[in-house]
């Protein structure tokens, strides 16, 4: 499955993985998009820890969700992308529209 939500407090965590493309793009974006409907997060994540390829579709996937979260009242924050996508990030400005935070990931020996 490439996205798996999880909800903390009041965020709304999208763990991301494998190849955001335009071939998995819309399931992400519907899954993402029904769960902010249904729970209205103040905060959505979306973790980019386990990207290994991203496209042009995967920066349409966060700006929507900006947008999405802004009108609501909410931030969306870019969690844990991994140095080659975290480049494209900065490139395309998506840093003025979204938070980028490096976050150290739990695993279950840490916990």
């Amino acid at each position: 499955m490439p996205v798996t939500l999880e909800t903390q407090n009041s965020q709304l965590i999208a763990l991301l993985s494998g190849e955001l493309d335009h071939h998995s793009i819309r399931t992400i974006r519907e899954d993402i998009d029904t769960a902010v409907s249904e729970q209205q997060p103040s905060t959505l994540i979306l973790d980019f820890h386990n990207v290994t390829f991203m496209d042009s579709s995967g920066i349409g996937l966060i700006l929507g969700r900006c947008k999405i979260m802004g009108g609501i009242g909410g931030t969306t924050t870019v969690r844990n992308p991994p140095p080659h996508i975290k480049r494209i990030l900065r490139l395309s400005g998506i840093e003025r529209l979204a938070r980028i935070e490096m976050k150290p990931i739990e695993t279950e020996e840490s916990q």
